[in-house]
């Protein structure tokens, strides 16, 4: 599961209503100790299932079933089989604990009856209690001083070019993106700021779960970047293995956050990628950590 974007079907398509349309879950009749729902994926160049995509709606699926009073604070998540961008999602919830303050949840989600994903996250009414986080990296330039994607990418074909620029997501790369090559230090950091490309609304429900799609985004880069595999790398395969979220504060996704990116570790055909994210104003919003399978054809 990578960061290349959802395709298009139309030049005037919406990408960011179209993303909204697919974390809007249907429900289906409920089971003795489930609650069900069903989703639909966003059209992808490959046909295989944008990780952060599922993992959004398994968030939505969960938070269906919580009390308002409570907020996602965090999930844990592996992704199980490569899922089917033509075929509908089925989501499967357990209401594993409610607590006076905490709420678990676990969500599954079937193709075929077989499961592609699966998470355990936990909610939590909003207490009071002590306040400190990392700060922000200082000196890194702004998401006005740096170049749109379609900038970096003036030679590419128009079609090949919609797969980058015509997705719900803007991003932009510090220093360069590495989709054709990778400029620069080979180092296993970086960062990216990304917003959605225009307002949704104000449903902290919904933006959180845009949240989690976004964590998905450009995450695997930096073991990428730390030996100068670029995304256009013939042969090269990487798939999302698990996935961790914790949410801090709460943030608006239609505004830029910055995405502070490092490996670790990379050994065994897995990498490690971890990240943060920042408000404009340095306040940490999240913390992520995904490790990654990465292969690389001999040379």
């Amino acid at each position: 599961m990578t960061d290349v974007a959802p395709t298009s079907p139309t030049a005037d398509h919406d990408p960011v209503a179209a993303m909204l349309h697919v974390l809007d879950l249907s429900t289906t009749a409920a089971r003795t100790t489930e609650d069900t729902f069903t989703g639909s994926s966003l059209a992808m160049p490959l046909g295989r299932v944008f990780g952060g995509q599922v993992l959004a709606q398994s968030i939505v699926a969960a938070e269906r079933t919580i009390p308002d009073d409570r907020a996602v604070h965090s999930m844990h998540g592996y992704f199980l089989r490569p899922g089917d961008s033509a075929q509908g999602i089925t989501f499967s919830v357990d209401r594993i604990h409610d607590g006076r303050s905490f709420s678990t949840r676990r969500t599954q989600a079937f193709q075929d009856g077989v499961p592609i994903f699966s998470m355990i996250a936990s909610f939590q009414v909003d207490d009071p209690g002590f306040e400190h986080h990392a700060p922000m990296p200082e000196g890194l330039p702004g998401p006005e001083d740096l170049p749109r994607i379609e900038d970096h990418l003036p030679d590419v074909h128009p079609m090949s070019k919609s797969l980058f620029i015509d997705r719900p997501v803007d991003l932009r790369h510090i220093p360069s993106p590495l989709y054709l090559s990778v400029e620069g230090e080979h180092s296993p950091s970086q960062a990216v700021w990304l917003r959605l490309r225009r307002p949704i609304g104000d449903d902290p429900l919904v933006h959180r779960a845009v949240l989690a799609y976004m964590s998905d985004l450009s995450i695997q880069e930096s073991i990428l970047r730390a030996h100068g595999i670029a995304w256009a790398t013939p042969g090269l395969k990487v798939a999302s293995l698990d996935h961790a979220m914790w949410w801090h504060r709460f943030a608006r996704v239609d505004e830029w956050l910055l995405y502070v990116q490092e490996s670790p570790s990379a050994r065994g055909g897995r990498g490690l990628g971890t990240g943060r994210l920042y408000t404009r104003d340095g306040a940490l919003v999240a913390s992520v950590a995904q490790e990654v399978m990465v292969r690389v054809p001999a040379s």
